[in-house]
């Protein structure tokens, strides 16, 4: 992304988040500092209960900083807003309602927490059109049970892009599925990120280095409570498995990335894990 277009749009500060309780408290986030921008699309990596997960629900609005706070559009963020979609890991859908009734049904609600209310056949149109930007052609009417997990995964992706959001929060999306659909989910996902006319501002935790480096405009590492890195991602785009891993750039960036993911930052640790 060209530093004449950033244009902030996510800008946390100073950000702590304490769990408290009445024979203890825990730290799960301390002195978080990140600046997100419009049509960024950011990956955040790290070993398993870094906190990763605990950021994306911070900027969902589940929870609330103990300690320093989060703009959206420079307003302090207070609980879910329809500027935001999520998509976890499960796929989250209605099991009695088909693909179809899933999508459309986030849509009609959607705009009409917005103030915009529209019809349900416009939201059931607007539905389809979706579906059929994730080749889910055919299969609009099949319930979830019916459906296979990677399937299953793109009626959501469809919901969360159908509802127009300004920001798509994203929980290791792919990470149930195997090596094959996850590639032609990840190929999927880059196309209608750059296509869309409004690009979507995307946040996507993920344990995959190779997915990061093949998605992100920028790569935040975190170490247990902190952010250790920020690293640019400048591999060329638009990027598509497999051909984006033969690259030199690609190759040293993944190096790079393995080092702090094993650790090769002792410096940084404490007893805890945490940085310093």
């Amino acid at each position: 992304m060209s530093e004449a277009n950033l244009e902030p749009l996510i800008e946390i500060e100073n950000l702590t988040l304490t769990y408290e309780s009445e024979e203890n408290s825990y730290t799960a986030l301390q002195n978080i500092n990140l600046t997100i921008n419009r049509g960024e699309f950011i990956c955040i990596v790290g070993s398993s209960g870094c906190g990763k997960s605990t950021l994306l629900s911070v900027l969902e609005g589940l929870h609330t900083a103990t300690n320093g706070s989060v703009k959206i559009n420079g307003q302090k963020i207070h609980g879910a807003g329809v500027e935001r979609a999520v998509v976890f890991q499960s796929y989250s859908l209605f099991p009695w309602m088909t693909a179809l009734q899933n999508v459309a049904f986030a849509v009609y609600e959607t705009n009409k927490k917005r103030g915009s209310k529209i019809s349900k056949k416009k939201a059931s149109e607007i539905a389809l059109s979706f579906l059929r930007r994730v080749e889910l052609n055919g299969f609009e009417n099949k319930l979830p049970g019916e459906l296979s997990g990677g399937m299953q995964q793109r009626v959501a992706i469809a919901r969360a892009m159908a509802c127009d959001p300004e920001i798509l929060l994203m929980d290791e999306p792919f990470g149930a599925l195997d090596a094959k659909i996850r590639e032609n989910l990840q190929n999927l996902l880059l196309k209608m990120w750059r296509e869309d006319e409004k690009k979507k501002t995307i946040v996507f935790v993920t344990h995959d280095l190779n997915e990061a480096e093949l998605l992100a405009d920028r790569i935040v590492f975190m170490i247990p409570k902190h952010i250790y890195a920020v690293i640019e991602d400048t591999l060329p785009r638009p990027r598509h498995y497999p051909y984006v891993q033969d690259s030199a750039e690609y190759k040293e960036l993944y190096q790079k990335l393995v080092k702090y993911f094993y650790n090769e930052t002792p410096e940084f640790i404490d007893s805890e894990g945490a940085n310093l």
